[in-house]
């Protein structure tokens, strides 16, 4: 038996706890596949693909940083750039929960905008982010499909479940927006604003904690000054 196939066994037998090791059978149609396998095979993706790039990254790097066979890889995720877009996607995911959108009474609309800003620019700003941005604008993928591939299971979900929350305030007074989805593209377009770009570029490193906040509340700001109903930007969801 192969090392891989040995990992695979072990990390199997130690899904359903101490007196319990089972192994599953292959997965067939409607059959849910291995999620820690999943979650392992996500891990690796990401920082093979940060420190090697999409091009220099291998399945068979991959599949041996996760400690399955190169075939379970196959068996998750088609190729590597559906791959790299879960990739995408699960970190969006846990750095941008869902959470954070969703209605909480309670919450000032200022207050729910700025920390919203705030986990949006730490996940834009963390090195394997940026390392991301710049795979996506080497010439070999300019003219592939891994581009819409990265917007659809990034910058998109993010976008829409803002619109959603932008809906809930113009709802109840809050908010006055002509376009709602030009308006949660606007909005992340200046949290990301020069410090962003720099980062990109590499004109310099992470900015100082106060220089953050001072541009995530000025863009917050001015968001509100745009679209925001004078006297009401106080109340909750």
């Amino acid at each position: 038996m192969s090392a891989d196939r040995k990992r695979d066994k072990t990390s199997a037998a130690q899904l359903d706890g101490p007196g319990r090791a089972t192994y599953p059978k292959t997965a067939g149609p409607g059959r849910p596949k291995d999620l820690a396998k999943r979650a392992a095979i996500l891990e690796a993706a990401k920082g093979m693909f940060t420190q090697y790039g999409f091009g220099g990254a291998s399945m068979d790097q991959i599949a041996a940083e996760a400690g399955v066979s190169k075939l379970t890889v196959y068996s998750h995720f088609g190729d590597k750039e559906t791959l790299f877009a879960a990739a995408v996607r699960a970190y969006c995911e846990q750095q941008l929960p869902s959470t954070l959108f969703q209605s909480e009474p309670g919450l000032p609309l200022r207050e729910r905008l700025l920390a919203i800003a705030e986990a949006f620019y730490a996940m834009i700003s963390k090195p394997e982010a940026i390392a991301g941005h710049r795979i996506l604008c080497t010439p070999q993928l300019a003219d592939s499909t891994l581009p819409k591939m990265f917007w659809e299971a990034g910058p998109q979900r993010v976008q829409d479940e803002f619109a959603a929350l932008l809906r809930r305030r113009i709802a109840i007074g809050e908010l006055d927006v002509p376009d709602v989805a030009r308006a949660s593209a606007q909005f992340f377009t200046l949290l990301k604003g020069e410090p962003h770009a720099q980062m990109v570029f590499g004109c310099c490193g992470a900015f100082a904690a106060d220089e953050v906040r001072a541009h995530l509340v000025a863009s917050v700001d001015l968001f509100l000054r745009a679209y925001g109903t004078r006297g009401r930007a106080g109340r909750p969801d």
